[in-house]
Order: C-alpha cells, then sequence, then structure tokens
C-alpha cells in the first residue's frame, strides 16, 4: 500500500531530522513537503510576510529539501501554505488524503514559540491521522 506522508518544514535542524525520517522510514510513499508563511510570525518580526513570500519561486531551504530527497523512491512535492502553521497542516491534510504527518519537535524559537505554542503538539492534538514527532 502506498502511503502519502506529509511533513512540515521550516528552516530548523529538527525539520531536516524529520524529513530525513520520512524519506529513510518509508522509502517508497508519496511525500510532500509543506513549509506554512505566517503573517502573524511576520507581524513579531519572525519571517517574511505572505505576500513576500508569494514574491519569491520558494524558501531557499528547499534546495535542502530537494538534495536530501535525492534517490527517495517515492514522489516527492513541495507546497508553500499560508496561514497559521497547525491550521494550514490540518486543512491539508484533510484535503489532500495524507495517511501520516512527520514533523521536527522545535522548529520554532523565542518570541515565536510563545505566542504561537509549539506546532508539533497542536498538530499532534488535533490531526486525524497518526503524526510522528522527532
Amino acid at each position: 500500500m502506498s502511503r502519502h506522508l506529509l511533513v512540515a518544514m521550516d528552516d530548523s535542524e529538527p525539520a531536516r531530522t524529520a524529513l530525513e525520517y520520512a524519506l529513510s522510514t518509508f522509502p517508497e510513499s508519496k511525500v510532500t513537503v509543506v513549509h506554512v508563511v505566517d503573517d502573524l510570525e511576520a507581524g513579531y518580526g519572525g519571517g517574511p510576510t505572505a505576500e513576500a513570500a508569494r514574491d519569491q519561486d520558494e524558501p531557499a531551504f528547499f534546495a535542502d529539501v530537494r538534495r536530501l530527497a535525492e534517490g527517495h523512491a517515492g514522489d516527492i512535492a513541495l507546497e508553500v501554505l499560508e496561514g497559521t502553521p497547525v491550521d494550514a497542516i490540518l486543512e491539508y491534510v484533510r484535503s489532500s488524503d495524507v495517511d501520516g504527518v512527520v514533523v521536527g519537535s522545535e522548529g520554532r524559537s523565542g518570541v515565536s514559540r510563545m505566542l504561537l505554542g509549539s506546532v508539533a503538539e497542536g498538530v499532534a492534538r488535533r490531526v486525524e491521522v497518526p503524526v510522528t514527532i522527532i
């Protein structure tokens, strides 16, 4: 049976480790790597606005994603979503027949983590598919 996994990605080491885990543990699965651009976080100086992100072709760290995915037998898709990370991930899972989510334990730090809470925890508590937190 073919699986479709979502890997939540930002420019952090835990997110890269989550991607490496998904690719090695499920070598023939379809993997969709999503990065969420959050205007709330940008308002507090934590990242680019959704408008600025749309003007870019894709986040610079997607080059690392492609490098890590070389040789993966399954399909790899890269998506940039807008909204709050937990809500955007939940909506994508519900609308895309995703079988599981893999997420790093701590992608955010500092003020944005205090304001927004843990994405991994929020996804794990609310999504209806298995979640692996790395």
